[in-house]
């Protein structure tokens, strides 16, 4: 009962703060008007090449994926590692952060590739991409200082204030307690034959962590790991260009909202709904785009781009049916 009470609570929790913020951010929106910006203002041209660039970012996450596997012995197939992207992408869209259990389950399932090496490939993936994304984020805050440091005192974000009110002492414990928890859940994992199981997922992620520095191209997969993070800022400033009061923000500016998104997203919520929008809606704000058009934008423009991700979840999960039934088909010939 409480495992199930558990799994309502995280499925629900994270709806209801993206629907509680979304609800405080459009609870005086006319409706009318956002049909009449996508049906009248929107040119869908624009939107059109800005959505290319969301699937160019999926595919290069999948085939990226698949050169890290293979160094670890284990081969799947580029078809399966896109659909299995794909469908990763519309899972979270349910419950936060599931992907990534969900797309290792898929190759699995369908290409028996090992659970716990796949999810140390994306540990390392989710190391690759917080260190690009970072490198963006600092380029894009020491480019626009001004507006940055703008925008924390308009979201009320002192950090100042915030370490100040952690002393020393307060530093030392946590990091004490930090190591002593580290030490406890190793001692746990690799002494006692209850956890042996354990300690083989935690060997296998490790594994897969290790993957990286087998890779036969590194190049290559560094130019998958930058391209993903090009096809999402193109993805986002693509998009400037289709409303008439975004379209001459410059790329740095662009950059600088991209990266606050970003950050935005981790929110534990739907795609990031509710915090991404108050995020840009605040940006274009401080880039003096009226209030009432930087809402807008960040609804229009959201809510496209997650239609976007269920087409290709949908897309995904059909193709991946019609693998399964074309591996079972052999096996009925064969019977019959």
């Amino acid at each position: 009962m409480t495992k199930l009470l558990v799994n309502i609570l995280k499925t629900t929790l994270p709806f209801a703060l993206g629907i509680g913020i979304l609800w405080w951010m459009y609870r005086e929106t006319d409706w009318a008007d956002f049909w009449h910006v996508i049906t009248s203002e929107l040119h869908w041209g624009w939107m059109l090449v800005s959505l290319l660039f969301g699937v160019v970012p999926q595919v290069f996450r999948a085939l990226r994926w698949q050169m890290a596997l293979k160094p670890i012995g284990e081969i799947a197939r580029s078809r399966t590692c896109i659909d299995a992207i794909f469908l990763s992408y519309a899972a979270s869209l349910v419950i936060p952060r599931v992907g990534e259990v969900t797309r290792c389950g898929t190759l699995k399932k369908i290409d028996g590739v090992s659970f716990s090496k796949s999810i140390g490939t994306v540990v390392t993936e989710r190391l690759v991409d917080s260190f690009i994304m970072m490198l963006i984020a600092g380029l894009a805050f020491m480019s626009q200082l001004p507006i940055f440091l703008k925008f924390l005192d308009e979201t009320g974000a002192d950090f100042n204030s915030l370490i100040h009110r952690f002393s020393s002492t307060g530093y030392i414990v946590t990091f004490v307690c930090v190591i002593l928890a580290i030490g406890i859940c190793a001692s746990l994992l690799f002494r006692y034959k209850m956890f042996a199981k354990g300690r083989q997922k935690v060997m296998g992620v490790w594994e897969g962590i290790r993957s990286l520095r087998h890779i036969e191209r590194p190049w290559l997969y560094w130019f998958y790991s930058v391209g993903i993070w090009v096809g999402y800022f193109l993805h986002f400033y693509l998009a400037f260009f289709c409303f008439d009061f975004t379209s001459d923000i410059n790329p740095w500016a662009a950059l600088l909202i991209f990266s606050i998104g970003s950050f935005a997203v981790l929110v534990p919520t739907p795609n990031g709904a509710g915090s991404w929008h108050f995020a840009v809606k605040t940006m274009l704000v401080l880039y003096g785009v009226a209030e009432s058009p930087a809402v807008m934008f960040a609804l229009v423009v959201h809510t496209i781009q997650t239609g976007l991700v269920i087409l290709l979840g949908a897309w995904g999960w059909a193709d991946l049916t019609q693998v399964k039934v074309a591996k079972k088909a052999p096996d009925a010939d064969a019977t019959a």
